[in-house]
């Protein structure tokens, strides 16, 4: 699902509310938890998972096109765990 198709499921379902006012919601949400892994913390919703972010050591790549060796520097990535409830309704 992407974003619009999220966006046009939630009017669906809150006739009352419009696309921008949603799209605001919707953008705000994002904003937060991007905002949250950002500051290297820690997101959680129950019963559906938590996100966070996991550190990866530079390394020596390979340019695909060339086959030169190039150097990747360390970096945070984000990471989702699902929750306990997420997994059972996955592997019903």
């Amino acid at each position: 699902m992407i974003r619009s198709e999220l966006v046009d499921r939630l009017c669906e379902h809150h006739p009352d509310l419009s696309g921008r006012e949603i799209e605001a919601i919707i953008g705000c949400f994002f904003d937060t938890i991007s905002a949250r892994l950002a500051a290297n913390g820690r997101v959680e919703l129950r019963g559906f998972g938590a996100f966070s972010t996991r550190a990866r050591d530079a390394r020596t790549g390979r340019n695909p096109r060339t086959g030169e060796h190039v150097d990747v520097g360390a970096k945070r990535v984000p990471y989702f765990k699902p929750g306990k409830e997420m997994r059972a309704r996955l592997n019903v």
